[in-house]
Order: C-alpha cells, then sequence, then structure tokens
C-alpha cells in the first residue's frame, strides 16, 4: 500500500511535469531543452488574485504572474519595477511615480484579439482603489487605512505618470507599495470574471498563467512580452515554465527532492532535519554536492507576549504586571542553547531588540537585548518581592501544538531561576481569538514583516493602534512620541535612531521577551544558479537557470 502511494504520487509529478512542458508556446528553448523549474507547496493556493495575496504560497505564485510599482532588492532597499524613478513632494505627501512604457500585460482572450495591452497609470489607480474598495473584501485593505482617500488619493496624471497623495507623512508608503497586494491588474480582465479572477489571473509579471487543478498543480509559462532584460539585453526570464504540486507531507517533498523531482524546497521540517543538518545548522557531511544549502536572515521575530494594560483586570491580579518579574523572565532564558538543540542553529537568538537581524535598521551593538543570566533574573525576583520564586503564583504559558517544545524548554529554564511556568496548547486559532480580546497574559507570537521596514514591527507597540496588531497592549508617551516623529522623518539615518531608541525602550520595558530572529532555510538541486534569498523569504525565479 505504501509503495503504491508513492507509485502514486512520482506519477502524478512526471504527469504534471509533460503539462509543463507541453505547451512549446513558451518559445525560449535557448539551450535545446525546454527550463521548468520545479517546487512543492504543502499547502493548497487560496487565490491567484493578488488583491488575496496574504499567505506566504499565495504570495510566491502571485509574486510570478505580477508587478509592483516598486519593489525590495536581495539587501531589501526598494528599487524601481513597473515605476522608472520616483519624486516626494517638499511636504513627503505626494510620491509621482514615472512609469515604463514598455509594459504589456499577458496575452489574454478579454483584450482586442486576445493581445496583452500596454500597461498605464490608469491601471495602477485601478487596481490600488480595487484593493480598498468594500466588495472587493481584500484582507489587504488596511495597507491604505487612515494613509489616505480612495477617491482622491490615487491619480493618472497621464498614461505614464502616476501620483499617491497621503493624509499625512508616512515614510514606510514605498514599502506598502511593494507589497503583493499592490500588484497591477487589468480592469477589463477582473470584471470579465468578476469573483472568477481567481483563477483566470493576468498580469504583467515574467510568467504567464497555463494550468491549474486546485490541490494537485500549477503551471505557469514565460511571458513572452515581459519587459525586463539583463545586462546583455536578453529578455527575462531565463525559465520556459513553473510547474508547482501540493503535495502536503514534506516527507512526500522531501523524497521527490532527492529524487530530483524537485528543484527546490522550502524548509526542512523537524522530522528529518537532524538527517541533513548537524546541530550547528550546517550541512552534514553525507549531503555534500548532493544538495545546495542556502541559509539568509528572515523577517520574522518569534517571540512570547506580556500583556500590560494596568487596566485590565486580569492583568491587576498577575505579577507580570512587575516590570522586574518580565525582566527577570528575560534574563532567564539560554536563548543559544535553544537554538542548537531545539532549531539546529536555525535562526539568531534573539540577544538584540524585537526588531530583527536582516533589516537595514538593525544594529546589535545599539540596541541591546537580554543575554542568559540566571543570576540576575534571581536579583530581580527577590527586588520585586519573590525571593527564589516564593510567593510567586505558577503562570500559564499559552502556545500552539507546533512550538509545544519551545514553550516546555522556557518552562524548564524558568523552573530553575524560581518562577513556575505551566504551558497550555491550544489551537493557533483559539489563541489569535484570545490574544486579539486581550485575554491571554503570557503568549507565544511571531511577526513577519509586512515589508523591509522596523516600523512594521514598532507598529505593534504604538498605544493608539488596536490588537492587532498592539497584541501586548503596550503603552509608552514616550515611544509614541518617536514612533510619530519617525513616520515623517525622510532621512535614513535620523529614522533608523529613532527606531533604535523604541526598541531600546521596549527591552527597558520588558511587554515581550524576543526568543530568536528567524532565518529562511532553502535546499537546491547542483545546476540551479541565480536563485537569490531575501528576508521577506520571496522566491524570486526571474534570473534563474538550470
Amino acid at each position: 500500500m505504501k509503495c503504491s502511494y508513492w507509485q502514486t504520487v512520482i506519477f502524478r509529478i512526471g504527469l504534471i511535469g509533460i503539462i509543463a512542458l507541453g505547451a512549446g508556446a513558451c518559445g525560449n528553448t535557448h539551450s535545446g531543452q525546454q527550463q521548468v523549474f520545479r517546487y512543492n507547496q504543502t499547502v493548497g493556493l487560496a487565490s491567484l488574485d493578488p488583491a488575496f495575496a496574504k499567505s506566504q504560497e499565495v504570495i510566491w505564485a502571485v509574486k510570478h504572474i505580477y508587478n509592483t510599482l516598486v519593489e525590495p532588492d536581495s539587501q531589501l532597499q526598494i528599487r524601481p519595477s513597473l515605476a522608472r524613478s520616483w519624486q516626494v513632494s517638499a511636504d513627503h505627501r505626494t510620491y509621482t511615480f514615472d512609469l515604463r512604457t514598455d509594459v504589456y500585460f499577458q496575452d489574454h482572450a478579454a483584450f482586442p484579439g486576445g493581445k496583452g495591452r500596454r500597461m498605464t497609470a490608469q491601471d495602477v489607480v485601478y487596481s490600488l482603489r480595487r484593493i480598498m474598495d468594500p466588495a472587493t473584501a481584500s484582507p489587504g485593505a488596511w495597507i491604505f487605512n487612515g494613509k489616505l482617500s480612495a477617491d482622491t488619493g490615487f491619480r493618472a496624471i497621464n498614461d505614464s505618470t502616476f501620483a499617491i497623495t497621503l493624509y499625512r507623512p508616512f515614510h514606510p508608503i514605498l514599502g506598502i507599495l511593494s507589497m503583493q497586494y499592490c500588484s497591477v491588474v487589468p480592469q477589463e480582465v477582473v470584471e470579465k470574471y468578476g469573483k472568477d479572477f481567481r483563477n483566470h489571473p493576468c498580469g504583467t509579471g515574467p510568467f504567464r498563467f497555463f494550468f491549474w487543478e486546485e490541490g494537485q498543480a500549477l503551471v505557469l509559462h514565460r511571458h513572452p512580452q515581459y519587459f525586463e532584460k539583463d545586462s546583455t539585453g536578453r529578455r527575462l526570464p531565463y525559465l520556459d515554465a513553473v510547474q508547482i504540486s501540493f503535495l502536503d507531507s514534506k516527507a512526500a517533498e522531501f523524497l521527490l527532492f532527492r529524487q530530483g523531482k524537485l528543484d527546490f524546497m522550502n524548509d526542512i521540517d523537524a522530522s528529518f532535519k537532524d538527517e541533513v543538518l548537524t546541530k550547528q545548522g550546517k550541512l552534514k557531511k553525507e549531503w555534500e554536492g548532493r544538495l545546495i544549502l542556502d541559509k539568509h536572515a528572515y523577517l520574522n521575530t518569534e517571540y512570547l507576549g506580556i500583556l500590560t494594560d494596568s487596566n485590565n483586570k486580569i492583568v491587576q491580579a498577575s505579577p507580570l504586571r512587575f516590570k522586574k518579574v518580565r525582566q527577570a523572565i528575560n534574563y532567564g532564558i539560554d536563548r543559544t542553547k535553544m537554538m542548537t538543540y531545539l532549531r539546529n542553529g536555525i535562526g539568531m537568538a534573539a540577544h538584540a531588540g524585537f526588531v530583527p537581524a536582516g533589516l537595514p535598521s538593525f544594529d546589535a551593538t545599539l540596541v541591546k537585548g537580554y543575554p542568559y543570566a540566571p543570576e540576575k533574573a534571581r536579583q530581580l525576583l527577590r527586588e520585586a518581592g519573590f525571593p527564589d520564586g516564593k510567593g510567586l503564583p505558577a503562570i500559564r504559558l499559552l502556545s500552539i501544538p507546533v512550538y509545544a517544545d519551545l514553550a516546555n524548554y522556557v518552562a524548564n529554564q524558568l523552573q530553575e531561576v524560581g518562577i513556575r511556568i505551566q504551558v497550555e496548547v491550544l489551537q493557533k486559532s483559539a489563541l489569535m481569538e484570545q490574544t486579539a480580546k486581550s485575554q491571554a497574559l503570557f503568549f507565544r507570537g511571531s511577526w513577519i514583516a509586512d515589508y523591509p521596514d522596523a516600523e512594521s514591527y514598532l507598529a505593534m507597540f504604538y498605544s493608539k493602534n488596536p490588537a492587532p496588531p498592539n497584541y501586548t497592549r503596550y503603552a509608552n508617551p514616550a515611544f509614541d512620541v518617536l514612533y510619530e516623529r519617525a513616520l515623517q522623518e525622510n532621512n535614513d539615518s535620523i529614522r533608523y535612531d529613532l527606531y533604535r531608541q523604541m526598541d531600546r525602550l521596549l527591552m527597558a520595558d520588558a511587554p515581550v521577551v524576543p526568543l530568536f530572529y528567524d532565518e529562511s532555510i532553502h535546499l537546491v538541486q547542483p545546476g540551479i544558479t541565480g536563485l537569490e534569498g531575501n528576508g521577506l523569504n520571496i522566491l524570486e525565479l526571474r534570473r534563474v537557470k538550470k
């Protein structure tokens, strides 16, 4: 039975490969054979409409098909994409974009003669207004909330000039415009299909839609009129097709990767990470030459959150209301040991602030977090009135199943300094509900950047923000002043200094316990070139060759 299952899996992948190769329409056989890049997503796609690009699997697929005005490069600096350049007004409220005039939508039956037409500034206006339109029901509608008017905030000055005007300065707006929600779509195709645009995508991106059987496979073909070229003048992308399968088993995915039937894997499942990686996160000797291990900073901070709203009755009755107890928890955890034994060295122990490594503003020499110092933890407990933990009631730590081992590790570590932790494992939906309603005193959380700017993390602690994102209900007037100044600051060096001042305040007040800054880990077949990692863990295939 088991053998039959694997035979079925391999047959399906082979059949999908035939489909991927089946349209010589790709017309890009540079080396005499089609170049098809193959990867698997263990979670199926909910949509191919960028207005619904909320999860990683959808973001990746949408990135292949569409473009945004601007985009982050591999160093997370914002650079032009559909826009050639942009100018910012003296009051920092209006951004005017000079658009490329050589961008064409992919061929589609909704266009006259089925040929993709040129993209204009009006397409940008339509696409961004569509995100804000309640009828679209986009989960990305929040990105422009309170920042501009849907009616007057977006303007097409002419076919190749687009402007966005904000109510007040908000420097991270370029980062927001780089999110896949802001992909440019053609109005006539959207209107032709309505809600069904989700499985009839059409964009300006490097790959165009060819085939999608939900839960089975998605196949994309090269967009022959894609506008970008390499330094030699050769039109991108190099690949002829992208083939995405949807096997829900990481074990099955790893087997296919080992057999050479997949070119790439994102992340290593806990069940076989010890087979591939050393405890230090290096590739084991027996795998050298058989695969390439690619690790890089990923903008995700894993942390423990502490509810700090002094008006909340459950906070008033908890020892976590004392700053010294919160600080003691921070000092009582050996994060380096945790990374070695629970994570095989994947990620970086969080000894700086809440803002993770990988962002341009990150500087561990200027923002100091909490090293492992059990004696310091015990001293703080004594000062808080709980010598050796006497009189300190047990504290509940809420976690989800996949992080139960991490929560238990924390509990065992804190037991050694006199802090009793009771781990309670909940389903993710239940934990999210409790944190949103300020019913969780002590909880495990993670925050992945929506865009490459530290503001995405610091917004979690601005007192005027609800939960989400301010799950801890942290409120500090000094922090709020710095946050509001940073939003209006256009000088990167000054803004980064403001970010670090905020992070230092957070570390002193300790509404959170940063555990580690995550890393993306990719397994890649030898012979694949041009695959660059980035802090947002976006799969970028434009310059990939096989």
